[in-house]
C-alpha cells in the first residue's frame, strides 16, 4: 500500500491535471483532492491495518472463542464524477487493508483518470487481480451490482441510483456502503459573525461549483439579518473568477457536461417562475464566456422551503435563502428534508452552536465552518447514505465477524 502511496504521488500533477480537463475542477482544488488526499487515504490506511488487532481470543463457559476479522471478500467500487480519485481511494484503500479485492468502476465523465491507479498499482506491485477496473455506464454498474461473486458494494452517487444499488443488492443480502445526496443547511446564527460566515462560502457553499455532495446549498437567516447576509453572498458572487479551471486566477469552473448543465439551469428557471428573489446570476449563461459549460453562479432570496429549488439537490452554484423568525424553526427548517449529509452553524457562541447542531439530524456538522475531516467518519442519515468512509472506523465496513469456539 505505501508503494502504491508513493507511485500515485509521483503521478499526483499530472493526474490532477487530467482530472480538471475531464470535470472542470478548478486547479488547486484538484491537486488537493486528486493528488495529495489519495496518497494520505492509502498512507493513513496502512498504518492502520499494521496497529489494528484482527484476531482476539476470548473466555467462555466451555472454554475459548476466537473473535477474527475477515476480509468481506471482493468489493464493487462504483463512483462519482465530481472527486474521482478521492471517491475512489476512498473505498479502495479500506478494502486493501482490510484483505479485500477490488473492482473499480469509475464514471463514465471521468474513465481516463482511473487507469492512472491501475498503472501506478502495476508499478508498485500489487498482485493481479487485486484491483481491476471496469470503464462503463448504467449497464456496466448494474452487472457489476448483481455478480454473484461480488460481496460488498461500496458506491458514491446519487440518491435515486443508490436507492436502486441498494435494492438490487438487498436481494441477495450483499453488503453496501452508500454515499449519497445531500441537501445541507448552512444556519446563521443572530449573533452570526458575517466575516467568519464569507470566508466559509469556499468550502461550504461554493466548494467545486457546488457539484459536492456537502453544499450547504439551504442558508438559514434571521429574519433581521437577511438583507445582510444577502450581501455578503452577492459580494463573494461578485468576486467570482470564471474560465479555463486550469487557470491559477480562476475560482470557478465548468459544470461536468452540457446535459448536467442544463439540469442545473432548469432549476434557476424553476426558481425564477417562482417569483423568488433573484440576486444574483439567473439561466442565462455568463458574460464573455461562449465556451464551456459555465452556470452564472445564482443566489435566491426569500425562498420557500417546500419548494422544489429548496428540498431536491440541484448539484449547482445554486444557493436558496430561507428567512426564520425563531432558532426552533430554524432548526425545524434544517431537518425538513430527506437528507442529512452536512451542515453548518455559524454563531459567536460555540457552546450554543454546538447544542443547535445536535439538534439537527445530519451525519456531519460544522461551527463556522465546514471542511471534512479524512481522518474521521464521513456519510449521512437518511436519504443520505448508508456506512462511514475516512478515518478508522472505514475499515469496519470491509470486515467480516467470525467466531470460532475451542
Amino acid at each position: 500500500m505505501r508503494r502504491f502511496a508513493d507511485s500515485l504521488e509521483r503521478r499526483g500533477e499530472s493526474t490532477a491535471r487530467l482530472v480538471s480537463q475531464q470535470n472542470g475542477m478548478i486547479w488547486p482544488l484538484s491537486i488537493i483532492s486528486n493528488a495529495a488526499a489519495p496518497v494520505a487515504i492509502l498512507r493513513s490506511m496502512a498504518e492502520l491495518a499494521e496497529a489494528r488487532t484482527f484476531e482476539t481470543r476470548r473466555p467462555s463457559k466451555k472454554g475459548h472463542t476466537i473473535v477474527r476479522q475477515e476480509p468481506v471478500g471482493v468489493v464493487g467500487a462504483i463512483v462519482a464524477w465530481n472527486y474521482p480519485q478521492l471517491l475512489a481511494m476512498a473505498k479502495i484503500a479500506p478494502a486493501l487493508a482490510a484483505g479485500c479485492t477490488v473492482v473499480l468502476k469509475p464514471a463514465p465523465e471521468t474513465a481516463l483518470d482511473a487507469y492512472v491507479l491501475g498503472e501506478a498499482a502495476e508499478d508498485a506491485g500489487l498482485p493481479p487481480g487485486v484491483l481491476n477496473i471496469v470503464a462503463g455506464g448504467v449497464r456496466a454498474g448494474e452487472a457489476l451490482v448483481a455478480h454473484p461473486g461480488v460481496d460488498k458494494i461500496a458506491f458514491t452517487g446519487s440518491t435515486a441510483a443508490g436507492q436502486a444499488i441498494g435494492e438490487a443488492a438487498g436481494r441477495s443480502l450483499k453488503r453496501v456502503s452508500l454515499e449519497l445526496g445531500g441537501k445541507s443547511a448552512a444556519v446563521v446564527l443572530p449573533d452570526a459573525d458575517l466575516d467568519v460566515f464569507a470566508r466559509s462560502l469556499d468550502d461550504a457553499v461554493f466548494k467545486n461549483g457546488g457539484q459536492t455532495c456537502t453544499t450547504n446549498s439551504r442558508i438559514l437567516v434571521p429574519h433581521g439579518r437577511s438583507q445582510e447576509v444577502l450581501d455578503v453572498l452577492a459580494a463573494y458572487v461578485d468576486d467570482l473568477a470564471m474560465g479555463d479551471p486550469l487557470d491559477d486566477a480562476v475560482t470557478l469552473g465548468p459544470m461536468v457536461s452540457d446535459q448536467h448543465r442544463e439540469r442545473v439551469r432548469n432549476y434557476i428557471r424553476l426558481g425564477e417562475s417562482e417569483g423568488f428573489q433573484l440576486v444574483r446570476g439567473g439561466a442565462e449563461p455568463p458574460d464573455g464566456l461562449t465556451r464551456g459549460w459555465f452556470v452564472s453562479p445564482t443566489i435566491f432570496g426569500g425562498v420557500d422551503n417546500n419548494s422544489r429549488l429548496a428540498q431536491e439537490e440541484i448539484f449547482g452554484p445554486v444557493i436558496s435563502v430561507i428567512p426564520y423568525e425563531s432558532e426552533d424553526e430554524a432548526v425545524r427548517i434544517a431537518n425538513d428534508t430527506v437528507f442529512g449529509l452536512g451542515g453548518v452553524v455559524f454563531t459567536e457562541d460555540h457552546e450554543h452552536g454546538l447544542d443547535i447542531a445536535s439538534r439537527i439530524r445530519s451525519g456531519t456538522m460544522g461551527i463556522n465552518y465546514f471542511s471534512m475531516d479524512m481522518g474521521s467518519p464521513f456519510g449521512g442519515v437518511k436519504h443520505s447514505g448508508i456506512g462511514r468512509e475516512f478515518g478508522p472506523e472505514a475499515l469496519d465496513y470491509y470486515l467480516e465477524y467470525r467466531s470460532i469456539y475451542v
